[in-house]
């Protein structure tokens, strides 16, 4: 296709690369030819963003109990609770709409 493929800007933040490439064909920076099959990246980091919010005395006092009998920050306890509960939302709201639409299976 190209021969010459146009050079990758430097971003300033992972806000203005992901604007970028909304709104440019990768196609005409990288050769996807060449590209590696199934790569893995098992030093990266998933994005992080830090949030507040406000919890009764009593449930924060009881995930630091919980999280010290898992010797466990309470804060990586309260992620996994909410990762965990998110994939269990996420499971069962496909399979609702797998079962209101057999074809989807």
């Amino acid at each position: 296709m190209n021969s010459k493929r146009k050079p990758i800007p430097q971003f300033s933040s992972e806000d203005e690369e992901r604007e970028f490439w909304a709104t440019h064909d990768s196609a005409e920076y990288i050769d996807w030819s060449k590209a590696e099959k199934n790569p893995s990246f098992p030093r990266l980091k998933p994005s992080t963003r830090t949030v507040s919010i406000r919890l009764p005395e009593s449930l924060l006092a009881a995930l630091k109990t919980l999280a010290n009998k898992r010797d466990v920050p309470y804060q990586s306890l309260v992620k996994m609770f909410l990762a965990e509960k998110v994939k269990e939302e996420t499971a069962t709201y496909i399979h609702s709409d797998s079962d209101e639409h057999p074809e989807v299976r």
